[in-house]
């Protein structure tokens, strides 16, 4: 039977009963993470991570950066919602990738890239002493949201073999359930959000235009 991380995430909030923990929610764009905050910023306090060491080129990583951060200051949500920047790092992202700059999209790339940014996460989740992390990757169709809680899960356990101070949960998600894909254009049009055409890396850019051009 397939695993239903959308209702296991409903079950966590809903043991919750009234109190407001720490999340540190990896964001990899503004409008993946628009109908994610909307919902989680009813029951968490929580902080958006922006580290995508595979958004290319640099001009692409700043633009989506600053209208990650523009969402977060204009949107009204129900609590808070804080940002904390991560340094542009492509070498880090080229170094892991290596090898598979020809895997086609969901593939060996991918999962690499993942547990690049879900590890940061995890860590700076730790570092914080927050009591969640989590990703907005899983609201996107193209997206496998399998493989991504089961690193998200994996990266949790790891920090534990660590002895960090504070082990914060790995919030189990598939975003794209109960119509969030669907509110998350809704919104993104309301807001007048740029929606970009590749999933960030060069690799998937290249895809893209090799696509238009058959």
């Amino acid at each position: 039977m397939k695993q239903n991380y959308d209702r296991e995430m409903l079950d966590i909030i809903s043991s919750l009963k009234g109190e407001t923990p720490r999340l540190l929610l990896h964001s990899c764009c503004a409008p993946c993470s628009t109908s994610v905050l909307e919902q989680l910023a009813r029951c968490f306090r929580v902080t958006v991570l922006y580290y995508n060491p595979n958004i290319y080129p640099r001009g692409e990583y700043e633009f989506r950066k600053a209208e990650q951060k523009h969402f977060i200051e204009t949107y009204p949500f129900d609590n808070p919602v804080d940002f904390l920047d991560a340094e542009y790092e492509p070498s880090v992202f080229y170094e892991a990738v290596k090898g598979l700059e020809t895997e086609p999209e969901r593939g060996g790339r991918c999962t690499v890239c993942y547990r690049l940014r879900l590890r940061r996460a995890a860590r700076e989740a730790a570092a914080g002493e927050y009591d969640f992390f989590a990703t907005t990757l899983t609201l996107s169709p193209l997206k496998d949201a399998d493989r991504l809680n089961m690193i998200g899960k994996e990266e949790e356990m790891r920090l534990g073999e660590t002895g960090a101070r504070k082990t914060p949960r790995y919030l189990p998600s598939d975003f794209k359930k109960r119509n969030g894909y669907l509110r998350s254009l809704e919104i993104t049009r309301a807001c007048g959000m740029y929606r970009q055409e590749y999933c960030g890396c060069e690799f998937s850019a290249r895809q893209v235009m090799e696509r238009q051009g058959d």
